[in-house]
């Protein structure tokens, strides 16, 4: 199997909508190469588009033990997290990736489960 032009593959399946046969494409792909990064980001964002959460959660836990500083992971994590009604487990994320930079669906994202989470601790 050539990885490079499966990963292509890959991406092209994932910008073209089509984050299912995106994801079929790369799980061979983190197999074969674990540490690759940019594979297993792109794996957890297929899995995130096609809304299997428990997958993408798992490739961005492993994405952030390899690089804690990476604040994008951060970020999708807490969405994922978000996404799955998991608020409390998203917030410290979210907060992470908001202090780590200033990208304004950051700063949106903690807002929401931040007020998300005031509404309902009020009730």
């Amino acid at each position: 199997m050539d990885l490079l032009e499966e990963y292509r593959r890959a991406t092209f399946f994932f910008e073209s909508g089509d984050p299912l046969g995106a994801a079929r494409l790369l799980e061979p792909i983190v197999e074969a190469e674990p540490h690759n990064t940019a594979v297993r980001q792109l794996l957890a964002r297929a899995y995130f588009n096609s809304a299997q959460l428990n997958g993408a959660e798992t490739q961005l836990r492993a994405l952030i033990e390899h690089d804690p500083s990476d604040h994008y992971a951060h970020h999708v994590l807490g969405r994922t997290l978000e996404r799955a009604g998991r608020f409390r487990e998203a917030l410290p994320h979210l907060r992470l990736a908001a202090a780590m930079s200033s990208q304004p669906d950051y700063q949106e994202a903690l807002r929401r489960v931040e007020t998300w989470l005031g509404k309902n601790s009020e009730a």
